[in-house]
Protein backbone atom coordinates (compact mmCIF):
# COMPACT_ATOMS: atom_id res chain seq x y z
CA UNK A 1 0.00 0.00 0.00
CA UNK A 2 1.40 3.56 -0.93
CA UNK A 3 2.55 5.84 2.27
CA UNK A 4 1.43 8.80 0.59
CA UNK A 5 -0.91 9.99 -1.77
CA UNK A 6 -0.15 8.87 -5.37
CA UNK A 7 -1.46 10.80 -8.68
CA UNK A 8 -2.07 7.73 -10.48
CA UNK A 9 -3.53 6.97 -14.02
CA UNK A 10 -5.45 3.59 -14.82
CA UNK A 11 -5.29 2.27 -18.67
CA UNK A 12 -7.60 -0.22 -19.93
CA UNK A 13 -9.83 0.40 -23.03
CA UNK A 14 -12.14 -2.48 -22.69
CA UNK A 15 -13.39 -1.59 -19.26
CA UNK A 16 -16.86 -2.24 -16.65
CA UNK A 17 -19.92 -3.54 -17.37
CA UNK A 18 -18.39 -4.43 -20.75
CA UNK A 19 -15.74 -6.39 -19.83
CA UNK A 20 -17.38 -7.95 -16.37
CA UNK A 21 -14.31 -9.76 -15.25
CA UNK A 22 -11.16 -7.54 -15.76
CA UNK A 23 -13.37 -4.21 -16.01
CA UNK A 24 -14.85 -5.05 -11.92
CA UNK A 25 -11.56 -5.67 -11.22
CA UNK A 26 -10.19 -2.98 -11.86
CA UNK A 27 -13.16 -0.98 -10.88
CA UNK A 28 -12.71 -2.20 -7.78
CA UNK A 29 -8.95 -1.25 -7.76
CA UNK A 30 -9.44 1.99 -8.78
CA UNK A 31 -12.03 2.49 -5.71
CA UNK A 32 -10.07 0.96 -3.24
CA UNK A 33 -6.84 3.19 -4.04
CA UNK A 34 -9.26 6.14 -4.47
CA UNK A 35 -10.84 5.88 -0.69
CA UNK A 36 -7.10 5.79 0.71
CA UNK A 37 -6.56 9.57 -0.60
CA UNK A 38 -5.28 9.03 -3.80
CA UNK A 39 -5.95 10.72 -6.99
CA UNK A 40 -6.97 7.65 -9.05
CA UNK A 41 -8.08 8.59 -13.26
CA UNK A 42 -9.16 5.94 -15.39
CA UNK A 43 -9.15 6.48 -19.07
CA UNK A 44 -10.75 4.40 -21.22
CA UNK A 45 -13.33 3.73 -24.36
CA UNK A 46 -17.05 4.30 -23.96
CA UNK A 47 -19.08 1.48 -25.25
CA UNK A 48 -22.34 1.78 -23.59
CA UNK A 49 -22.55 5.01 -21.21
CA UNK A 50 -20.33 4.48 -18.55
CA UNK A 51 -20.75 7.73 -16.27
CA UNK A 52 -24.41 6.89 -16.19
CA UNK A 53 -23.84 2.89 -15.81
CA UNK A 54 -21.93 4.15 -13.02
CA UNK A 55 -24.08 6.36 -11.63
CA UNK A 56 -27.28 4.22 -11.75
CA UNK A 57 -24.97 2.02 -9.81
CA UNK A 58 -23.47 3.80 -7.15
CA UNK A 59 -20.02 2.99 -8.15
CA UNK A 60 -16.44 5.06 -8.75
CA UNK A 61 -17.53 7.67 -6.86
CA UNK A 62 -13.85 9.10 -5.64
CA UNK A 63 -12.84 8.33 -9.73
CA UNK A 64 -11.98 10.38 -12.23
CA UNK A 65 -13.19 9.15 -15.38
CA UNK A 66 -11.85 10.00 -18.82
CA UNK A 67 -13.83 7.79 -21.61
CA UNK A 68 -13.58 7.86 -25.40
CA UNK A 69 -16.24 6.84 -27.58
CA UNK A 70 -15.87 3.37 -28.66
CA UNK A 71 -15.88 3.18 -32.47
CA UNK A 72 -16.14 -0.80 -32.87
CA UNK A 73 -16.94 -3.83 -31.06
CA UNK A 74 -15.64 -7.71 -30.73
CA UNK A 75 -17.25 -8.37 -34.13
CA UNK A 76 -15.43 -5.46 -36.16
CA UNK A 77 -12.96 -6.28 -39.02
CA UNK A 78 -9.24 -6.06 -38.12
CA UNK A 79 -8.58 -2.64 -39.81
CA UNK A 80 -11.56 -1.26 -38.36
CA UNK A 81 -9.93 -2.20 -35.16
CA UNK A 82 -6.86 -0.87 -35.67
CA UNK A 83 -7.96 2.49 -36.57
CA UNK A 84 -10.04 2.64 -33.18
CA UNK A 85 -6.57 1.73 -31.42
CA UNK A 86 -4.85 4.57 -32.89
CA UNK A 87 -7.83 6.94 -32.39
CA UNK A 88 -7.64 5.74 -28.53
CA UNK A 89 -3.54 6.13 -28.51
CA UNK A 90 -4.14 9.73 -28.92
CA UNK A 91 -6.82 9.91 -26.73
CA UNK A 92 -4.90 8.64 -23.81
CA UNK A 93 -1.43 10.97 -24.95
CA UNK A 94 -3.88 14.08 -24.57
CA UNK A 95 -5.38 12.90 -21.16
CA UNK A 96 -2.09 12.05 -20.03
CA UNK A 97 -0.34 15.75 -20.73
CA UNK A 98 -3.26 17.15 -19.07
CA UNK A 99 -3.79 15.41 -15.53
CA UNK A 100 0.47 14.89 -15.52
CA UNK A 101 -0.06 11.17 -13.35
CA UNK A 102 3.08 10.04 -11.42
CA UNK A 103 2.27 6.44 -11.64
CA UNK A 104 0.75 4.81 -14.77
CA UNK A 105 -1.11 1.39 -14.65
CA UNK A 106 -1.48 0.22 -18.10
CA UNK A 107 -2.86 -3.05 -19.92
CA UNK A 108 -2.22 -4.38 -23.22
CA UNK A 109 -5.87 -3.32 -24.75
CA UNK A 110 -5.69 -2.02 -27.22
CA UNK A 111 -1.90 -3.97 -27.56
CA UNK A 112 1.32 -2.20 -28.36
CA UNK A 113 0.57 1.20 -29.21
CA UNK A 114 -0.62 2.68 -25.98
CA UNK A 115 1.76 1.08 -24.02
CA UNK A 116 4.44 2.83 -25.85
CA UNK A 117 2.49 6.15 -25.66
CA UNK A 118 3.01 5.79 -22.22
CA UNK A 119 6.66 4.76 -22.21
CA UNK A 120 7.04 7.88 -24.35
CA UNK A 121 5.26 9.95 -21.63
CA UNK A 122 6.44 8.09 -18.84
CA UNK A 123 10.51 9.10 -19.99
CA UNK A 124 9.54 13.19 -20.90
CA UNK A 125 8.33 13.32 -17.68
CA UNK A 126 9.93 11.28 -15.07
CA UNK A 127 6.61 9.17 -13.90
CA UNK A 128 6.77 5.21 -13.49
CA UNK A 129 4.67 2.71 -15.48
CA UNK A 130 3.04 -0.71 -14.45
CA UNK A 131 2.62 -2.69 -17.94
CA UNK A 132 0.20 -5.46 -17.73
CA UNK A 133 -0.16 -7.96 -20.91
CA UNK A 134 -2.87 -9.95 -21.13
CA UNK A 135 -2.00 -10.92 -24.17
CA UNK A 136 1.79 -10.54 -25.76
CA UNK A 137 1.25 -8.59 -29.16
CA UNK A 138 1.98 -8.37 -32.23
CA UNK A 139 2.45 -11.90 -31.71
CA UNK A 140 -0.80 -13.10 -30.50
CA UNK A 141 -2.03 -11.42 -33.81
CA UNK A 142 -0.16 -12.29 -36.13
CA UNK A 143 -1.45 -15.92 -35.41
CA UNK A 144 -4.97 -15.10 -36.58
CA UNK A 145 -3.94 -12.57 -39.50
CA UNK A 146 -0.18 -12.50 -40.62
CA UNK A 147 1.12 -9.23 -40.36
CA UNK A 148 2.78 -7.28 -42.72
CA UNK A 149 6.97 -8.17 -41.15
CA UNK A 150 7.56 -4.43 -42.17
CA UNK A 151 4.80 -3.33 -39.43
CA UNK A 152 5.25 -6.69 -37.40
CA UNK A 153 8.94 -5.82 -36.87
CA UNK A 154 8.21 -1.95 -36.23
CA UNK A 155 5.50 -3.64 -33.69
CA UNK A 156 7.40 -5.72 -32.41
CA UNK A 157 10.64 -2.99 -31.55
CA UNK A 158 7.76 -0.71 -29.99
CA UNK A 159 6.66 -2.90 -27.57
CA UNK A 160 10.10 -4.47 -26.78
CA UNK A 161 11.11 -0.84 -25.94
CA UNK A 162 7.56 -0.65 -23.41
CA UNK A 163 8.65 -3.53 -21.71
CA UNK A 164 12.47 -2.58 -21.09
CA UNK A 165 11.55 0.42 -20.05
CA UNK A 166 8.56 -0.39 -17.42
CA UNK A 167 8.99 -0.35 -13.53
CA UNK A 168 7.43 -3.68 -13.84
CA UNK A 169 5.42 -6.07 -15.64
CA UNK A 170 2.86 -8.46 -14.76
CA UNK A 171 1.05 -11.59 -16.97
CA UNK A 172 -0.81 -14.59 -16.05
CA UNK A 173 1.10 -17.75 -17.32
CA UNK A 174 4.97 -18.55 -16.28
CA UNK A 175 4.65 -19.59 -20.59
CA UNK A 176 4.24 -16.19 -21.02
CA UNK A 177 6.70 -14.83 -18.33
CA UNK A 178 9.03 -16.76 -20.14
CA UNK A 179 8.15 -15.39 -23.74
CA UNK A 180 8.15 -12.06 -22.30
CA UNK A 181 12.22 -12.46 -20.64
CA UNK A 182 13.30 -14.06 -23.87
CA UNK A 183 11.97 -12.12 -26.70
CA UNK A 184 12.56 -7.96 -24.85
CA UNK A 185 15.98 -9.11 -22.42
CA UNK A 186 14.01 -6.74 -19.80
CA UNK A 187 15.80 -6.84 -16.55
CA UNK A 188 12.56 -5.51 -14.94
CA UNK A 189 10.72 -7.60 -12.77
CA UNK A 190 7.82 -10.04 -13.90
CA UNK A 191 4.89 -10.83 -11.60
CA UNK A 192 2.62 -13.85 -12.77
CA UNK A 193 -0.94 -13.07 -11.84
CA UNK A 194 -4.18 -15.16 -12.52
CA UNK A 195 -6.90 -13.37 -13.82
CA UNK A 196 -10.14 -13.45 -11.39
CA UNK A 197 -13.33 -15.41 -11.95
CA UNK A 198 -16.92 -13.81 -12.83
CA UNK A 199 -18.78 -13.52 -9.65
CA UNK A 200 -20.78 -16.68 -8.70
CA UNK A 201 -22.81 -14.51 -5.94
CA UNK A 202 -26.06 -15.74 -5.76
CA UNK A 203 -26.11 -17.96 -8.89
CA UNK A 204 -28.04 -21.39 -8.25
CA UNK A 205 -25.59 -24.51 -9.03
CA UNK A 206 -27.70 -27.25 -8.84
CA UNK A 207 -26.70 -30.81 -8.07
CA UNK A 208 -28.07 -32.45 -11.13
CA UNK A 209 -26.64 -30.24 -13.74
CA UNK A 210 -27.72 -30.06 -17.14
CA UNK A 211 -25.74 -33.28 -19.45
CA UNK A 212 -24.30 -30.61 -22.05
CA UNK A 213 -21.85 -28.07 -22.72
CA UNK A 214 -21.67 -24.40 -21.99
CA UNK A 215 -19.00 -21.88 -24.02
CA UNK A 216 -19.47 -18.02 -22.41
CA UNK A 217 -16.64 -16.25 -24.08
CA UNK A 218 -15.70 -14.01 -27.00
CA UNK A 219 -16.75 -16.20 -30.35
CA UNK A 220 -13.04 -15.22 -31.71
CA UNK A 221 -10.62 -16.07 -34.51
CA UNK A 222 -8.47 -17.69 -31.81
CA UNK A 223 -10.98 -19.90 -29.88
CA UNK A 224 -11.13 -22.81 -33.13
CA UNK A 225 -14.80 -21.94 -33.64
CA UNK A 226 -15.08 -23.17 -37.15
CA UNK A 227 -13.68 -26.83 -35.83
CA UNK A 228 -15.84 -26.34 -32.64
CA UNK A 229 -19.25 -26.37 -34.99
CA UNK A 230 -18.33 -28.86 -37.53
CA UNK A 231 -17.48 -30.80 -35.18
CA UNK A 232 -21.07 -30.39 -33.43
CA UNK A 233 -22.90 -30.29 -36.70
CA UNK A 234 -21.00 -34.18 -37.03
CA UNK A 235 -22.23 -34.80 -33.51
CA UNK A 236 -25.91 -34.09 -34.26
CA UNK A 237 -25.89 -35.51 -37.71
CA UNK A 238 -24.80 -39.19 -36.04
CA UNK A 239 -27.66 -38.79 -33.31
CA UNK A 240 -26.13 -37.05 -30.68
CA UNK A 241 -28.49 -35.99 -28.17
CA UNK A 242 -26.25 -33.30 -25.13
CA UNK A 243 -26.77 -30.11 -25.14
CA UNK A 244 -24.76 -27.26 -26.15
CA UNK A 245 -25.27 -23.39 -25.19
CA UNK A 246 -23.39 -20.67 -26.44
CA UNK A 247 -23.15 -17.15 -24.78
CA UNK A 248 -21.07 -13.83 -26.11
CA UNK A 249 -20.16 -11.89 -29.19
CA UNK A 250 -16.83 -11.94 -31.93
CA UNK A 251 -16.85 -12.78 -35.68
CA UNK A 252 -18.55 -15.67 -35.64
CA UNK A 253 -21.19 -14.86 -33.79
CA UNK A 254 -23.56 -15.43 -36.86
CA UNK A 255 -22.17 -19.05 -37.53
CA UNK A 256 -23.54 -19.89 -33.91
CA UNK A 257 -27.19 -18.24 -34.45
CA UNK A 258 -27.51 -20.59 -37.34
CA UNK A 259 -26.65 -23.35 -35.77
CA UNK A 260 -28.91 -22.69 -33.07
CA UNK A 261 -31.74 -22.28 -35.79
CA UNK A 262 -30.89 -25.59 -37.29
CA UNK A 263 -30.41 -27.93 -34.35
CA UNK A 264 -33.19 -27.86 -31.10
CA UNK A 265 -30.62 -28.92 -28.68
CA UNK A 266 -27.74 -26.08 -29.50
CA UNK A 267 -28.82 -23.01 -27.81
CA UNK A 268 -27.12 -19.34 -28.61
CA UNK A 269 -28.04 -16.41 -26.23
CA UNK A 270 -25.96 -14.05 -27.89
CA UNK A 271 -24.83 -11.42 -25.60
CA UNK A 272 -25.31 -11.70 -22.06
CA UNK A 273 -24.25 -10.23 -18.84
CA UNK A 274 -21.84 -10.96 -16.21
CA UNK A 275 -24.58 -12.77 -14.05
CA UNK A 276 -26.40 -14.20 -16.53
CA UNK A 277 -22.66 -16.25 -18.21
CA UNK A 278 -22.18 -17.41 -14.84
CA UNK A 279 -25.45 -19.16 -14.38
CA UNK A 280 -25.16 -20.63 -18.05
CA UNK A 281 -21.80 -22.11 -16.80
CA UNK A 282 -23.01 -23.28 -13.69
CA UNK A 283 -26.20 -25.14 -15.38
CA UNK A 284 -24.00 -27.47 -17.23
CA UNK A 285 -22.20 -30.39 -16.52
CA UNK A 286 -19.13 -29.63 -19.44
CA UNK A 287 -17.53 -26.27 -20.37
CA UNK A 288 -15.76 -26.24 -23.22
CA UNK A 289 -12.74 -24.21 -23.77
CA UNK A 290 -10.96 -24.19 -27.36
CA UNK A 291 -7.70 -22.35 -28.28
CA UNK A 292 -5.37 -22.34 -31.10
CA UNK A 293 -2.12 -24.05 -30.07
CA UNK A 294 0.19 -21.48 -31.28
CA UNK A 295 -1.64 -18.11 -29.48
CA UNK A 296 -1.10 -20.16 -25.77
CA UNK A 297 2.52 -19.01 -25.74
CA UNK A 298 1.01 -15.74 -25.94
CA UNK A 299 -2.27 -15.53 -24.44
CA UNK A 300 -4.66 -17.47 -22.00
CA UNK A 301 -8.09 -17.70 -21.80
CA UNK A 302 -10.04 -15.55 -19.73
CA UNK A 303 -13.18 -17.83 -19.25
CA UNK A 304 -10.98 -20.63 -17.73
CA UNK A 305 -11.25 -19.05 -14.35
CA UNK A 306 -15.03 -18.77 -14.48
CA UNK A 307 -15.11 -22.41 -15.28
CA UNK A 308 -13.20 -23.10 -12.18
CA UNK A 309 -16.10 -21.90 -10.32
CA UNK A 310 -19.09 -22.78 -12.10
CA UNK A 311 -18.26 -26.42 -11.05
CA UNK A 312 -17.96 -27.64 -14.32
CA UNK A 313 -15.40 -29.95 -16.01
CA UNK A 314 -13.48 -28.53 -18.58
CA UNK A 315 -13.19 -30.02 -21.87
CA UNK A 316 -10.10 -27.93 -23.78
CA UNK A 317 -9.32 -28.37 -27.20
CA UNK A 318 -5.92 -28.16 -28.24
CA UNK A 319 -2.72 -29.56 -28.21
CA UNK A 320 -1.58 -31.68 -25.40
CA UNK A 321 1.94 -29.95 -25.00
CA UNK A 322 0.13 -26.12 -24.77
CA UNK A 323 0.33 -23.96 -21.31
CA UNK A 324 -4.22 -24.57 -21.71
CA UNK A 325 -3.43 -28.49 -21.67
CA UNK A 326 -0.76 -28.68 -18.57
CA UNK A 327 -3.50 -25.92 -16.42
CA UNK A 328 -6.07 -28.49 -16.84
CA UNK A 329 -4.05 -31.69 -16.49
CA UNK A 330 -2.03 -29.95 -13.55
CA UNK A 331 -5.20 -28.35 -11.93
CA UNK A 332 -7.42 -31.52 -12.61
CA UNK A 333 -10.29 -29.89 -13.63
CA UNK A 334 -11.02 -31.46 -16.94
CA UNK A 335 -9.82 -33.64 -19.87
CA UNK A 336 -7.83 -32.20 -22.97
CA UNK A 337 -8.91 -32.95 -26.56
CA UNK A 338 -6.74 -32.70 -29.73
CA UNK A 339 -7.95 -29.97 -32.11
CA UNK A 340 -9.52 -32.40 -34.55
CA UNK A 341 -13.19 -33.26 -35.92
CA UNK A 342 -13.37 -37.04 -34.82
CA UNK A 343 -11.60 -36.63 -31.64
CA UNK A 344 -13.89 -34.21 -30.51
CA UNK A 345 -16.47 -35.81 -31.68
CA UNK A 346 -15.67 -39.28 -30.35
CA UNK A 347 -15.51 -37.01 -27.15
CA UNK A 348 -18.68 -35.77 -27.17
CA UNK A 349 -19.81 -39.44 -27.30
CA UNK A 350 -18.20 -41.01 -25.00
CA UNK A 351 -19.26 -38.40 -21.86
CA UNK A 352 -22.87 -38.93 -23.55
CA UNK A 353 -22.54 -42.77 -23.37
CA UNK A 354 -20.69 -42.00 -19.56
CA UNK A 355 -17.73 -43.92 -20.39
CA UNK A 356 -16.10 -40.72 -19.95
CA UNK A 357 -16.80 -39.67 -16.76
CA UNK A 358 -17.01 -35.76 -15.54
CA UNK A 359 -13.25 -35.11 -14.88
CA UNK A 360 -12.23 -33.13 -11.76
CA UNK A 361 -10.58 -32.97 -8.09
CA UNK A 362 -12.66 -30.85 -5.69
CA UNK A 363 -9.78 -30.37 -3.29
CA UNK A 364 -7.62 -29.32 -5.95
CA UNK A 365 -10.74 -27.17 -7.32
CA UNK A 366 -11.16 -25.41 -4.59
CA UNK A 367 -7.18 -24.30 -3.85
CA UNK A 368 -7.85 -23.02 -7.44
CA UNK A 369 -10.51 -20.64 -6.44
CA UNK A 370 -8.03 -19.71 -3.95
CA UNK A 371 -6.23 -18.18 -5.97
CA UNK A 372 -8.90 -16.71 -8.77
CA UNK A 373 -10.47 -15.12 -6.10
CA UNK A 374 -11.04 -10.97 -6.88
CA UNK A 375 -9.54 -10.16 -3.89
CA UNK A 376 -6.30 -12.42 -4.43
CA UNK A 377 -6.08 -10.07 -7.47
CA UNK A 378 -7.02 -6.80 -6.11
CA UNK A 379 -4.98 -7.31 -3.53
CA UNK A 380 -1.71 -8.27 -6.08
CA UNK A 381 -2.48 -5.08 -8.34
CA UNK A 382 -2.39 -2.91 -5.07
CA UNK A 383 1.07 -4.41 -3.71
CA UNK A 384 2.36 -3.94 -7.41
CA UNK A 385 1.34 -0.78 -8.85
CA UNK A 386 0.78 1.39 -5.58
CA UNK A 387 4.40 0.41 -3.78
Amino acid sequence: MADQPIKVAIINRSFWPVYPVIGEALLRFAEEAAVRGNAVSVIMQDHSGIKDKLAESGRGEDVRFYPAKALTTSASGVFLRAFDAFFFMFWVLAVLLWLRPSKVYVSTDPPVVVPFIVMLYSRLFGAEYIYHLQDIHPEAANVVLPINKWVYRLLLKMDVLSMRKAKCLITITEQMCTVIRSRSGTVAPVHVVSNPAISFDGIKTAKMKNAGFSFCGNAGRLQRIPLLIRAIESYFEQGGELEFAFAGGGVYSDRLAELSAKFERFYYHGLVNSTEAAQINADYQWALLPIEDEVTRYAFPSKSSSYVFSGASIMAICGAQTSVAKWIEDNRVGLVVMPDVEAIVSAFFDIERGVCERVGNELSRDALKEKLRFEVFIESLDRIVLA
